[in-house]
C-alpha cells in the first residue's frame, strides 16, 4: 500500500502524526504534515487509521 499527502490541503491537525508518528510528521513552520514513510502493509492498521481519522483527507492510501 502507498501513502499520499496533499500539503496543501492539510489543516494541521496532526491526527496523522499522533496516529502514526513511525511515518507522519508535522512541519515545524506551518504544521503541515510531512510524510515519512510512503510504504505499508495492505491494511496496516496504523495508516489506516491515519487515513480515516485525518479531517481534510489529505492523507490518503493507495492500492
Amino acid at each position: 500500500m502507498r501513502i499520499a499527502v496533499d500539503r496543501e490541503a492539510c489543516t494541521s491537525a496532526g491526527m496523522c502524526a499522533l496516529t502514526d508518528p513511525a511515518r507522519f510528521d508535522q512541519d515545524e513552520d506551518d504544521g503541515r504534515v510531512v510524510l515519512l514513510e510512503a510504504e505499508a502493509r495492505d491494511g496496516d492498521p496504523d495508516a489506516t487509521a491515519a487515513a480515516e481519522l485525518c479531517p481534510s483527507g489529505a492523507v490518503t492510501l493507495h492500492w
